[in-house]
C-alpha cells in the first residue's frame, strides 16, 4: 500500500513530493490539543538508529544471499519520461491537458531535468540504497496522524479446523493464543539462528534485511516531528530466549516464552496465559490508546510517561525488547466485518489491549479468532505474510512440536507490570480514546468474495492479478459514470523491489490506455462483440503483467521522482512539471490496491490513503473464489463501489464461460 501524507507533515517537510495530494487532518481537536501541550525536553533521534539494529548472520541459509544482491538502480531519465507519457494519457481529462503536460515533460528533459538527474547518480554512489533513509521518513517516520487506519494493516487467520465442530470459545482462545505463541517463539528462534528458508523467486533471491525489524523492536514516538525503531536484538544471540508482552484489560504482562534456551510448551504457556486472564478481570485504564494518538501529542506523553518514575520506563523498554505483543482481547466478533474492524482499530475494549507501534501484534479475541496487526514504517507486508504462513502452516500440521508437558510446572510465573500514571496521563488517554473512537467512525469497510477463483481464470490463461485489477478499474469506472464525475486519480498496486539490498517498493501504475479501452467497451452503449471485448481484456492483461514485472526490477517512475525533487536544492526554482495538475492527479492515489499469496488468510486490509479515495485489499490465491475488502472514508460510495466490484467480477466470468455466473461466497 503506499504511505498517506498529511497537510502538517508537508509543512514541516516541504520537500516532500508534490505530486501527492495531502488529506486534510481527521481529528481536528489535535491542533488545539497540540497547543496544549506540556512543553518537555526534545527527545532526539539518534543518529545510527538504522544501523543499530544488529545485522543479520552472514552466510546462513536466511541471509546467504544478502552479499550477492545489486543495489537500486538510479534509472536513466529518458526511458522513464517515456513512461510517464504513457501513464498520464488514459488520467488526462482532455487532449489539452495532457498536451500541456508534455510540453512541460520536454521543458523538464531539455532543461534542469539531466542536471537533477546528475545529481541523484551522484548522490547514490556510495550509498547501499540511495532510498533507503527519504523513504523511512518521508513516506512513514515523518508521518504526524495516528498510525491505526492510516499506517498500520491487519491479517486475520482462518479458523482452526475445530472450528467447524462449533468448538471455539474463551478456552479454544486461551490454547490458540499458546499454540500461535509457541510457534511464533520457535519461528524467531530459526530466524536468529539463519535456518529459515531465504525469500524469492526461481531465479532471483530476495533481500532479508528487514526481518531485522520483526521482533524484538519497536517504534518510537519522536518530539522533533522524526520517529525511529529501536531494536533489543542482541548480536550473535542464537538461543531464542526471550519475553512477549501480554495485554488483556488494560493489564500488562511480561512472560518469558523462552528460558535458558528452552522455549516453553503450549501446555505450559497455555497455563500461564491462564493466570494472566484470571488476573485481569478488571478493566486498567488505556495506556495502549496512547499509541494511536497523533504522532506529536504521543511524542509529549510519550516522553512525559517515561520521565514520571523508573518503573515506566523500564516498562517501556520491555514493550520495546518484547519479541511481539500477545493482545488477548476479550471481545467474541463472529461475522467477517466484526473481525475486521476490531483487528483493524481494536474492539469495543478500543485500544485499551493494543501497542500500535510494536511490528507484530499478536490477537487473539474470546471466540477464538485470530490474527495480526503490523506497524508498517521499516517492514512491509510481505514478511509478516511469510511468517504468519509459517507459523499458520506449523500449527496445521498434526506433527507439530508443541513442546514437552513435562516442563508444565517449571517455567517461571507471568509478571504484571504496573504503570505510574498522573492527572497529565489520564486526561490524555481519555483525550486519547476519544480521539481513536472519532478516527474509527470516520471509516466503512465492505467485503465482497466472487463465486470463482484462481481455478477458472487461469483456465481463462490470464494473470489472476491482472483479472483482479482490471475489473476493479471496470467498478471504478462505472461508478464515476453512474456519479457524474470524472476520473480522480491514479490506483497504486504494490510491486516489491526486495531482489535489490535493502529494497522496499515501487509503484505499478495500473490506468493503462489498454485497460482503459478494455473498460471503454465493457461500458459502450453501442453493442461490441464478444471477442472484441475479450481481445481488448487480453492485451490490457498482458501490459499489466509486463509494467508489474518492470516496476518489481525497479523500472518504475514514482521513486525515481521522489529522488530528483529530493535533489532539488533550497532556493531553487521548482520545475512546473512538478506543479502540473495532471502529474499530481496521476499519483493522487484514489485506489490503494495490494494483494497478497496466502491460504492462511481470512481477514485482510488498511486504509483509504487519500481522503477521496478506497483501499482495495484482495486475494487471488483460492481456487473457488476471490475477495476484495474495500475500506474509505464513510462520505465515500463504499457499499456502492463493492457492488460495482461484484458486478465487474461477473460480467467478466460471463464474458469468458458464458451460462449461469457461481453464487458469491458471502
Amino acid at each position: 500500500m503506499p504511505p498517506r501524507l498529511s497537510y502538517r507533515r508537508n509543512l514541516r517537510h516541504p520537500s516532500l513530493p508534490p505530486t501527492i495530494t495531502a488529506p486534510a487532518l481527521r481529528i481536528h481537536s489535535y491542533s488545539t490539543a497540540i497547543s496544549a501541550m506540556p512543553v518537555h525536553p526534545p527527545s532526539p533521534r539518534p543518529g545510527n538508529w538504522k544501523s543499530a539494529a544488529p545485522a543479520p548472520p552472514a552466510g546462513t541459509t536466511t541471509f546467504s544471499a544478502q552479499s550477492t544482491l545489486p543495489r537500486l538502480p538510479v534509472l536513466p531519465l529518458a526511458p522513464t519520461l517515456d513512461r510517464l507519457r504513457h501513464t498520464l494519457k488514459p488520467i488526462a481529462h482532455d487532449p489539452a491537458e495532457l498536451a500541456e503536460t508534455e510540453r512541460k515533460i520536454d521543458a523538464f528533459a531539455s532543461g534542469i531535468g539531466p542536471e537533477l538527474q546528475r545529481r541523484l547518480e551522484a548522490y547514490a554512489q556510495g550509498r547501499p540504497h540511495w532510498l533507503e533513509e527519504w523513504w523511512d521518513d518521508g513516506a512513514y517516520l515523518s508521518y504526524r496522524d495516528s498510525v491505526m487506519i492510516n499506517v498500520s494493516y491487519y491479517y486475520g487467520f482462518i479458523d482452526p479446523p475445530n472450528a467447524a465442530q462449533g468448538l471455539l470459545g474463551p478456552s479454544a482462545a486461551r490454547y490458540r493464543a499458546a499454540s500461535l505463541t509457541r510457534a511464533a517463539m520457535l519461528y524467531r528462534r530459526a530466524l536468529k539462528r539463519g535456518e529459515l528458508p531465504a525469500e524469492g523467486t526461481k531465479d532471483t533471491p530476495f533481500c532479508m534485511d528487514t526481518y531485522r525489524w520483526m521482533f524484538d523492536c519497536a517504534r518510537v514516538p519522536g518530539t522533533e516531528g522524526l520517529d525511529w525503531s529501536v531494536s533489543h536484538a542482541k548480536e550473535g544471540d542464537t538461543s531464542g530466549d526471550g519475553h512477549v508482552v501480554v495485554v488483556r484489560n488494560g493489564h500488562f504482562w511480561r512472560l518469558d516464552a523462552a528460558q535458558g534456551g528452552r522455549i516453553l510448551s503450549t501446555a505450559e504457556l497455555e497455563a500461564q496465559i491462564e493466570r494472566i486472564v484470571s488476573a485481569s478481570s478488571t478493566r486498567l485504564p488505556a495506556v495502549g490508546a496512547l499509541t494511536a494518538s497523533n504522532r506529536d501529542l504521543w511524542a509529549s506523553d510519550y516522553v512525559h510517561l517515561r520521565s514520571l518514575s523508573p518503573s515506566n520506563a523500564a516498562l517501556l523498554d520491555t514493550i520495546h525488547s518484547a519479541a511481539f505483543v500477545l493482545c488477548l482481547d476479550p471481545a467474541t466478533p463472529g461475522d467477517f466485518l466484526t473481525t475486521s474492524r476490531f483487528l483493524w482499530h481494536g474492539a469495543p475494549n478500543g485500544l485499551r489491549d493494543r501497542w500500535v507501534d510494536k511490528p507484530i501484534q499478536m490477537i487473539v479475541f474470546d471466540s477464538a479468532r485470530a490474527g495480526l496487526m503490523g506497524e508498517h514504517s521499516v517492514m512491509d507486508g510481505t514478511p509478516t505474510l511469510t511468517f504468519t504462513d509459517a507459523i499458520c502452516t506449523a500449527l496445521a500440521d498434526p506433527a507439530f512440536d508443541h513442546g514437552s508437558p513435562s516442563h508444565s510446572t517449571s517455567s517461571a510465573e507471568p509478571v504484571e507490570l504496573q504503570w505510574t500514571l498522573d492527572g497529565t496521563l489520564e486526561r490524555s488517554i481519555a483525550r486519547a480514546e476519544q480521539d481513536a473512537a472519532a478516527l474509527v467512525a470516520t471509516q466503512a469497510v465492505n467485503v465482497t468474495k466472487t463465486g470463482y477463483g484462481k481455478r477458472a481464470i487461469k483456465a481463462a490463461r490470464v494473470s489472476p492479478d491482472a483479472w483482479a485489477q482490471l475489473l476493479v478499474q471496470l467498478a471504478y469506472a462505472r461508478l464515476l459514470r453512474a456519479r457524474g464525475e470524472k476520473r480522480q486519480g491514479g490506483t497504486y498496486e504494490s510491486a516489491t523491489t526486495r531482489r535489490f539490498f535493502k529494497g522496499r517498493t515501487e509503484v505499478i501504475r495500473v490506468v493503462t490506455s489498454e485497460g482503459d479501452a478494455f473498460v471503454q467497451a465493457m461500458m459502450a452503449e453501442k453493442r461490441v462483440g464478444v471477442e472484441e471485448k475479450k481481445a481488448l481484456f487480453e492485451k490490457a492483461a498482458k501490459v499489466h503483467v509486463a509494467n508489474a514485472q518492470a516496476a518489481g526490477r525497479g523500472e518504475g517512475i514514482d521513486r525515481h521522482f521522489l529522488g530528483l525533487k529530493k535533489v532539488l536544492k533550497e532556493g531553487e526554482e521548482v520545475p512546473e512539471l512538478f506543479d502540473d495538475p495532471l502529474m499530481k492527479r496521476a499519483s493522487h492515489w484514489v485506489l490503494s490496491t495490494s494483494a497478497l499469496v496466502s491460504q492462511h488468510l481470512r481477514e485482510y486490509g488498511w486504509g483509504e490513503v487519500v481522503p477521496n479515495g478506497f483501499g482495495v485489499a484482495y486475494l487471488t490465491c483460492f481456487d473457488d473464489y476471490m475477495q476484495f475488502t474495500v475500506t474509505s472514508r464513510t462520505e465515500m460510495p463504499n457499499e456502492e463501489f463493492v457492488a460495482e466490484i461484484s458486478r465487474a467480477a461477473e460480467d467478466l466470468y460471463t464474458l469468458y464461460f458464458g451460462g449461469e455466473v457461481p453464487a458469491s461466497r458471502l
